[in-house]
């Protein structure tokens, strides 16, 4: 594939410096800048390789391998998927959205960790809850949710995509139990089911003083304050919606292919960089047909300011899985799935494990093509050492 013509990294080592000496950053903020300016340059060392028919040969720079930086992402993509294969089930698969309102995103900026913690909590035990009540499917369900801080125009947006199989186990764990086709759980249901936990545990942080309230959310520190921000957020509807769903386990898979690891904003939506301004693509959800792809053109200092919001905190996982996929059931739970779905050939088929390595050795790269003459293998010769790097490192990418 191409290179695009604009690239995230261009623009950090552009106006990065100027950036950061205008502003005073957090740490995490200066490792992401730092990690995505010197991706695949000399500052991270490499490695010679040459061409076995026709002598060519290059240095190929190592990556920063920070889950932040759009050109690091494919190789952990392919192999996260690569797992989620071996745990597929026969059963239509179904999109479920959950939103935090607006009037919450400056608290979740201030407390990235512990709100983001309370969206996963309160996500999972409402599906968990909803699920297991014997007046809608009566069952354990298993999933798992994907967080994403961002809009389309890069501001914050913090929302879960969960993707849950259409069932679960009984909860005697004994026979498989079917949602109706096309249709999960009553969204409104989920919805404030969603709302209540979701308060009620910010609410609890709020009074244990494990909330991080500065500058303009300093007001919020009194206890009247604070209740006069939630009060009317329990009167009004949340943001929980389930898509249509993707039918079988590889439509899921596909879809998977575009949600996973996906970062703030990829390169190839960057359309331009002049001087001072930045232009990319963005799709206005509330437009449709052709109307709905627009371009925006953003200050340098505007756009960096909005990329770096959707910096997660170090350690912080961003793709969790919950019921019977749990880390802890998944093994156990995913056999008892398939035993109850497909009895009379389970026997016959791979193990997870056996598909996973399967998968892994599909998922190996090919022999490197040379790309002077196109026939030979690149063989690899030696290492280049890292670069120490000045305060600008050089642009060899």
């Amino acid at each position: 594939m191409p290179r695009p013509a604009h690239e995230l990294a261009d623009i950090l080592r552009q106006h990065g410096e100027n950036y950061r000496q205008a502003h005073a950053l957090p740490l995490d903020q200066l490792r992401l800048m730092r990690a995505i300016e010197v991706c695949r340059t000399a500052a991270l060392g490499g490695h010679i390789e040459e061409c076995d028919q026709c002598a060519h040969t290059r240095i190929a720079y190592n990556s920063c391998r920070n889950r932040h930086c759009p050109k690091c992402q494919n190789a952990e993509r392919a192999a996260w998927l690569a797992s989620r294969k071996a745990e597929l089930l026969p059963v239509e698969y179904f999109h479920v959205v959950f939103t935090l309102p607006e009037q919450i995103a400056p608290l979740a900026l201030q407390n990235k960790a512990a709100l983001y913690g309370m969206l996963f909590a309160a996500a999972a035990q409402t599906l968990l809850t909803i699920g297991r009540d014997p007046k809608h499917l009566g069952a354990q369900l298993g999933f798992f949710a994907i967080l994403h801080t961002w809009g389309q125009n890069l501001l914050h947006h913090p929302h879960l995509h969960c993707v849950v199989p259409g069932g679960g186990l009984s909860l005697d764990g004994q026979r498989w139990v079917s949602c109706l086709p096309g249709f999960f759980l009553p969204v409104r249901v989920l919805s404030r089911l969603f709302r209540r936990l979701f308060l009620d545990a910010l609410q609890q942080a709020f009074e244990k003083g494990q909330l991080r309230l500065c500058g303009e959310l300093e007001a919020l520190a009194t206890p009247h304050r604070f209740r006069a921000l939630l009060d009317p957020l329990r009167q009004r509807e949340w943001v929980v919606y389930a898509e249509p769903p993707f039918g079988g386990p590889q439509q899921a898979l596909e879809y998977l292919g575009r949600y996973t690891h996906r970062v703030a904003l990829s390169n190839e939506r960057l359309l331009d960089l002049q001087g001072e301004q930045v232009t990319f693509q963005w799709k206005d959800y509330r437009r449709t047909g052709r109307e709905r792809s627009r371009r925006m053109t953003l200050p340098a200092f505007e756009f960096i300011r909005r990329f770096l919001l959707h910096t997660l905190p170090a350690g912080f996982q961003r793709i969790r899985h919950f019921g019977f996929l749990a880390n802890r059931h998944r093994k156990i739970k995913l056999q008892r799935c398939r035993q109850l779905l497909l009895p009379e050939v389970v026997e016959l088929l791979p193990s997870p494990e056996q598909v996973r390595q399967a998968h892994t050795e599909l998922l190996k790269p090919p022999p490197r093509r040379c790309p002077q003459c196109g026939k030979g293998t690149l063989i690899r010769l030696g290492f280049v050492p890292p670069y120490r790097w000045p305060a600008r490192p050089p642009d060899t990418s």
